[in-house]
């Protein structure tokens, strides 16, 4: 079963603050130019925490996790961070509007603790693989802050629309609320985002038992959820408490008290998460394109007439992403660029189906139908030699959303070949989570993403 907590968080004080200066995007969706700006912007932006800047002459007594600590203890002795006074549960909007379209969208969630459950116990699913580097990072920050600063995004299935019913009122599903937001924060991106403090014990015990029986899927925050699942484990061996050590509500008479909440065995066993229902309109996932650099003497040529034998490869003038949405079956573009020539080439990459299943015999059928694994397994590994392994070491993998930049570090001379890729639908996510499997890193982008410094929860 799904448990969830409500919690006292801590929160800025918006007298003290502009609340728009403080909050940030995930941390690993930071860039270099984001950090500076987000430090530029006030003293007491969160970026501060979750992820500060190296500097000279750090050691093992003093960096960026040690300040990382001293500015969280800073900020709660200055009251720019102040405790709520009663445990709560969050409703959580956010409004935008699809990017390269005109379409807007409400995505609605709500952010609560949820307990932390290792993926043998068939309760938290994951959809892809992770970096070793980037758990480690995270520890030594949660070590030192003992805070979580971000939520994770957590998804579920509800058709009934519970949750939001009693959230929102209506439907669940229209933009009318029934009550003002409490705080209301347009980002970078124009998106706004509104949270309600949710404090009555019956409503909140009421979404408590609606998730009980929920499967959840982690859709942003594989990193930090495994690094708090290991922390969790470690503290529970320290304290000689089950990491699924049932919770024991009070009883009156007999029965249980409506107004008694739950509440974690020890504080490491759950952490903040933002719960958003599959059924529920307003979900987008983005493609992420894959742009590889440092390949030694890459002939176009060469690589094209390898791929044939897995790929109808036709030359296109344009790598117009649009092309892919009309294409039932696996399809993405390349865009090369020739390391004796510099030339730059554009070609449409669609599945020839029976050469493809033969290839990936040994790959669940869910997973080789997907355009993500046949892009992995058979361009990046079999015909280019980059392995998960090697991507991971020379790190000659880039990551990124817009198909724009993807195209002009190709042009730029900056990579050898840009993949534009069509994204993973929702349903193939659940698919391929639920029955225990793992896509490639970064095969999903989830947008908006959720913004860092709404609530917090401290461990102490």
């Amino acid at each position: 079963m799904a448990r969830i907590y409500p919690f006292r968080a801590f929160r800025y004080d918006p007298a003290r603050v502009n609340m728009e200066d403080v909050v940030t995007q995930p941390y690993d969706k930071i860039t270099p130019a984001m950090q500076q700006r987000y430090y530029e912007e006030s003293p007491y932006n969160l970026i501060r925490v979750i992820l500060g800047k190296h500097e000279p002459g750090d050691n093992e007594q003093s960096n960026c996790y040690t300040r990382a600590a001293e500015t969280l203890t800073s900020w709660r002795k200055e009251g720019i961070l102040k405790e709520e006074s009663e445990p709560a549960l969050y409703g959580y909007s956010q409004t935008y509007t699809v990017p390269h379209s005109s379409e807007v969208r409400e995505r609605r969630g709500f952010i609560a603790l949820g307990h932390l459950y290792d993926y043998a116990d068939k309760v938290i699913y994951r959809h892809e693989q992770t970096f070793p580097k980037h758990k480690s990072d995270r520890m030594s920050l949660f070590k030192a802050t003992r805070t979580y600063c971000e939520q994770i995004y957590m998804l579920y299935s509800d058709p009934a629309f519970t949750a939001e019913k009693l959230i929102f009122g209506s439907d669940g599903k229209s933009a009318d609320s029934g009550s003002p937001a409490d705080l209301a924060i347009t980002d970078e991106y124009n998106v706004v985002h509104r949270v309600w403090k949710l404090t009555d014990p019956r409503l909140i015990n009421l979404i408590i038992t609606a998730m009980a029986d929920k499967k959840l899927i982690i859709a942003d925050g594989h990193h930090r959820y495994e690094t708090s699942v290991a922390y969790a484990k470690e503290r529970s061996a320290q304290l000689k408490l089950s990491l699924n050590q049932p919770w024991e509500p009070i009883k009156e008479d007999g029965e249980i008290s409506p107004s008694h909440l739950p509440v974690p065995a020890f504080p490491e066993a759950a952490m903040m998460m933002t719960f958003v229902n599959m059924e529920a309109p307003g979900i987008t996932i983005l493609p992420t394109h894959r742009v590889v650099h440092g390949l030694e003497n890459f002939s176009v040529a060469d690589f094209t007439q390898r791929a044939g034998e897995f790929f109808d490869i036709k030359k296109i003038d344009t790598p117009d992403v649009s092309i892919l949405s009309g294409i039932n079956g696996t399809a993405f573009i390349a865009v090369t660029r020739d390391s004796q020539t510099k030339e730059v080439a554009n070609y449409l990459f669609t599945a020839k189906p029976e050469a493809v299943a033969k290839a990936l015999s040994g790959i669940p059928a869910r997973q080789a139908q997907l355009d993500v694994v046949q892009l992995h397994s058979l361009v990046l590994d079999h015909i280019l030699g980059l392995s998960p392994e090697t991507i991971t070491k020379l790190g000659n993998v880039r990551y990124l959303r817009e198909a724009s930049e993807s195209i002009g570090e190709v042009r730029s001379g900056e990579a050898d070949v840009a993949f534009l890729i069509k994204p993973i639908t929702l349903d193939q996510l659940r698919d391929v989570s639920f029955a225990n499997e793992v896509m490639p890193q970064k095969s999903t982008d989830f947008y908006p993403k959720l913004l860092s410094g709404l609530a917090i929860y401290a461990l102490d």
